[in-house]
C-alpha cells in the first residue's frame, strides 16, 4: 500500500545587528531584537499559526488518517516561546491527537555535522534538542533530520551510534542515479540506521510552485496531486514529502488557495487507498531494499544539492573554521567550574553558549554565499555577502575574546586534556572524602557512662 510521509521543518533566523570592529570588546549584544520580534510575529500569523490550524483540522476531520511529523530548532522554540507562544500552544495540541511525530536536529540549526573533529559538538546538539522535545512534547525522537537535510556516511554513522533508527535527507539524483525515493533504505555504514529520502519534485511542486501562474501544471488540485502518486509503479511504496513549514503562508501565499489544496489531500488519498504516515511508522512497517552510499555531503538546498551554499567560497570557510576552532573550549565553558572567579558569572556564562548556538545557525553562512542560489534571499540588513562576511567576523572577534577570558587564550589541547583530567580528579577525590565523613560519623564511639561502683557486689 502506498503511504505519504508528510514532514515540516520550523526554523527561525535570529536577525544579527550592525557590528562594527570599534565594538569589539566593549558590547557584547549581538542581535538585532526588533527584526527578531518582528519577523517571528509576520511568520507566525502569516504562515505558522494558519498552516498549524489548517494541519489539526486535518486530523481532526480524518479521524486519525492524515499523520505528519514535524522537527523544530531549539533556536526557534526558544524565539516562538518569546514572541509567538500560540505557535507551541498549536503545536502542544497537535502532538495530543497521537497523530504527529517529532523528530530531533541538532540544538542551533547549525552545521556542527560538518566540522572536523568536532563529533562531540554535533553530538551534544543533537541530545540537547532531544531532551528538549522530550521536555516539551513527551516523545523522545526515534528519527533525526540533520540541518537542510545534511548526509553523508560519516554523518550516518555517527546518527546510528547515537541509538537514532532513522534519518530524513534528501533524494538527490547525483546520488540515487537510476533508484527511485520511493523505498526505504539505509546507512552504508550503520545497517540500522533507516534512510527516508525526500522526493524533492513532489515536494517542490507544493513548496516552490504551487502558486506559480507560469507552471505547466498551475493549477494544482488535491486530487490531481494524489493521482500523479497513483499512477506510480506498484512496487514503490513510500513518498516523503518534506519541506519548510513557512512554504505554507510565505513562499505559497495564503491568497493561492494553498490551505484549501492540503485540507483536501487526506480525503482524495483514502478514495486512492493511499495512507499517511510518520517517519516512526514507515521505519517499524517496511524494509529496506539496500544501503545507499555517499561519500560527500549532500542536502536539500539548491540546484546541486550539496553544502556549496554554506562553504562554497573563501569567506564561509574562514569564518566556518574560525567558529569551529573554539568549540573545545566552548565545551569546557559549559562546565561553571571553569569561569573565572571574578571576572565572569555563572549567568553570563550561560549567555556565552547561548551565543555559540547562536552563531553556529547555518543562515549566517548561507548570508556569506556569492553563488546563484535561483531563489530570492532576504539579506536583511546585509548589503552583500562580503558585507555579511564582515559583521560576522566582527561578532565573532568579540566573542573569542569572551571565551579566552573563561580559559587562557595559550591554552592548548594538551592543557584543556590536563585541566578536564584534574577536574575529574578532584570530584572523584571530593566524593572519597565525602563517604569517609560519613563512616567516621557513624562509627564514633558513644561516650560511656560513669561506672556505677554498686553494682556487682561491691560496697558503696
Amino acid at each position: 500500500m502506498k503511504t505519504i510521509c508528510l514532514y515540516f521543518e520550523i526554523h527561525q533566523v535570529v536577525h544579527l545587528k550592525r557590528y562594527r570592529f570599534f565594538d569589539i570588546g566593549y558590547d557584547h549584544y549581538y542581535y538585532d531584537d526588533y527584526a527578531n520580534e518582528t519577523g517571528t510575529d509576520y511568520l507566525a500569523q502569516n504562515s505558522y499559526i494558519p498552516a498549524l490550524t489548517t494541519l489539526l483540522q486535518m486530523v481532526k476531520d480524518s479521524d486519525g488518517y492524515f499523520k505528519v511529523a514535524f522537527s523544530i530548532s531549539g533556536v526557534a522554540l526558544e524565539q516562538l516561546e518569546q514572541y509567538a507562544p500560540r505557535v507551541v500552544e498549536l503545536l502542544q495540541e497537535l502532538n495530543a491527537t497521537g497523530s504527529v511525530e517529532f523528530l530531533s536536529e541538532p540544538y542551533s540549526h547549525g552545521l556542527s555535522s560538518l566540522a572536523e573533529n568536532n563529533e562531540d559538538s554535533f553530538v551534544s546538539e543533537v541530545k540537547r534538542q532531544s531532551d528538549l522535545i522530550f521536555e516539551r512534547f513527551g516523545q523522545r525522537p526515534r528519527v533525526l533530520r540533520n540541518s537542510s537535510l545534511i548526509y553523508d556516511d560519516r554523518i550516518g554513522g555517527i546518527v546510528g551510534d547515537m541509538g537514532f533508527e532513522g534519518l530524513l535527507t534528501e533524494g538527490a539524483k547525483h546520488i540515487l542515479g537510476w533508484k527511485s525515493p520511493h523505498y526505504l533504505y539505509h546507512c552504508n555504514t550503520n545497517p540500522n540506521l533507516k534512510l527516508l529520502l525526500r522526493d524533492f519534485k513532489l515536494s517542490d511542486d507544493i513548496s516552490l510552485r504551487f502558486s506559480n501562474t507560469a507552471w505547466e501544471s498551475y493549477p494544482l488540485m488535491a486530487d490531481t496531486y494524489i493521482d500523479w502518486i497513483a499512477q506510480t509503479p506498484t512496487d514503490e511504496q513510500i513518498y516523503n514529502i518534506f519541506m519548510e513549514l513557512n512554504a505554507i503562508g510565505v513562499s505559497q501565499p495564503l491568497n493561492s488557495n494553498i490551505l484549501e489544496f492540503l485540507k483536501a489531500l487526506p480525503e482524495c488519498a483514502r478514495k486512492r487507498g493511499i495512507t499517511f504516515s510518520t517517519p516512526s511508522q514507515i521505519i517499524d512497517n517496511c524494509k529496506s531494499v539496500a544501503p545507499i552510499d555517499v561519500p560527500f555531503p549532500m542536502s536539500w538546498s539548491d540546484e546541486e544539492r550539496d553544502i556549496s551554499c554554506w562553504l562554497g567560497n573563501v569567506m564561509q570557510k574562514e569564518a566556518f573554521n574560525k567558529l569551529y576552532k573554539i568549540g573545545e573550549r566552548i565545551k569546557y565553558c559549559a562546565d561553571k567550574n571553569l569561569i573565572k572567579q571574578n571576572t565572569l558569572s555563572t549567568g553570563a556564562g550561560k549567555r556565552l553558549l547561548q551565543d555559540w548556538d547562536y552563531l553556529q545557525a547555518s543562515n549566517n553562512f548561507r548570508f556569506m554565499c556569492t553563488k546563484n542560489l535561483g531563489v530570492g534571499l532576504d539579506m536583511g540588513i546585509y548589503e552583500s555577502a562580503y558585507d555579511a562576511f564582515t559583521n560576522y567576523m566582527n561578532i565573532l572577534g568579540d566573542f573569542q575574546q569572551r571565551v579566552h577570558e573563561i580559559l587562557a587564550v595559550d591554552a592548548d589541547a594538551d592543557e584543556l586534556d590536563a585541566l578536564q583530567l584534574a577536574m575529574i580528579n578532584k570530584d572523584k577525590r571530593i566524593e572519597e572524602l565525602e563517604k569517609q565523613v560519613v563512616r567516621l560519623k557513624s562509627a564514633k564511639t558513644v561516650k560511656k557512662k560513669p561506672y556505677d561502683m554498686t553494682k556487682n557486689g561491691s560496697s558503696k
